[in-house]
């Protein structure tokens, strides 16, 4: 029992598949609704916009940093695309890169200005949360922007059986997945955020290692945006309120570090399905909608407890 828990403060992927089992089960005898065909397609569609965000934002936490305002990149990634697609009449190719374009840009600005400049990740991106999400409600004059081309229902189809944004997301993970475990560039986000110092005295340029990061969040978070507007068929100004706590609440409890230098993309996928299990366990089972926060709340102090546990024994 004592070298299971020891494997489990290793590798929190195992503890944490190990509680979405328990989780699932719980949930299936509290009610059998949980386990039926339309609650699994549910949870698979919603984990799709929230995972590509938090592949994003596990590389930037692994580098030592953290993005507040990714719920907000989302929603001025969704309007700018839908404004170019409908105001401006552009090819609904173009429309979709530019909008990835502006999150990127987004993510530059938040990395320059906290790693060139020196200001605080907190204070940059929770500006820049109220930043987007003001940029996203005055380009759209603070409405959802529709009707939208009939090209974009492609983006919302199907492809055997699933949406088109689980294959992106899946995709995207996977190529993710193998780019920070066994590349260069993966290593040096392990480096920068274990210790700065030491990776920028072995000639890593961890400055650069941060912006990259940024600037990939912001262009996942806008890319996310995108998808969910094809899938509402609307730019809503709305879209991505409060994915920023739900992200970062998902890969932490995914074993990715807050300190930077810990975690992997497979675990902070595993805490993005854990949490809608859980949040869609509770809604089935009737319980509060007050109550749910309540319920993430615990499990990500739970989570942070058992990272500050690992580091302890590890150290």
């Amino acid at each position: 029992m004592l070298a299971l828990r020891d494997r489990a403060l290793r590798s929190p992927e195992i503890g944490l598949i190990f509680a979405l089992l328990v989780a699932i089960v719980a949930f299936t005898i509290v009610s059998p609704a949980f386990a039926s065909g339309a609650t699994v397609e549910s949870t698979i569609r919603t984990i799709a916009f929230v995972g590509l965000v938090a592949i994003g934002q596990t590389m930037l936490l692994i580098a030592g940093e953290f993005d507040l305002s990714v719920g907000s990149v989302a929603s001025l990634g969704a309007v700018v695309a839908a404004v170019l697609m409908t105001r401006a009449s552009l090819p609904i190719p173009v429309a979709i890169a530019l909008a990835l374009c502006a999150g990127l840009g987004v993510g530059l600005v938040n990395g320059l200005l906290t790693v060139k400049v020196g200001l605080p990740a907190l204070i940059v991106t929770l500006g820049m949360l109220f930043a987007a999400r003001g940029g996203a409600y005055v380009i759209s004059d603070g409405r959802e922007v529709y009707p939208l081309p009939d090209g974009v229902r492609a983006l919302a189809g199907s492809i055997l059986g699933l949406p088109l944004s689980v294959w992106v997301f899946a995709a995207l993970a996977l190529v993710a997945d193998a780019v920070v475990r066994r590349s260069g560039f993966g290593r040096r986000l392990y480096a920068t955020g274990g210790n700065a110092e030491a990776a920028q005295l072995a000639g890593i340029r961890t400055d650069r290692v941060k912006i990259a990061a940024f600037a990939i969040t912001g262009c996942l978070a806008a890319l996310a945006g995108v998808l969910l507007m094809a899938r509402l068929r609307s730019g809503d100004p709305q879209i991505g309120i409060e994915w920023e706590l739900s992200v970062i609440a998902a890969v932490v409890v995914g074993g990715v570090s807050l300190r930077g230098g810990i975690g992997s993309i497979a675990g902070a996928l595993l805490g993005v399905l854990f949490l809608q299990v859980v949040s869609t366990g509770l809604v089935i089972a009737g319980v509060e909608s007050a109550l749910q926060p309540v319920a993430v709340g615990v499990v990500m102090i739970a989570a942070l407890a058992v990272d500050q546990l690992r580091r302890t024994r590890t150290a």
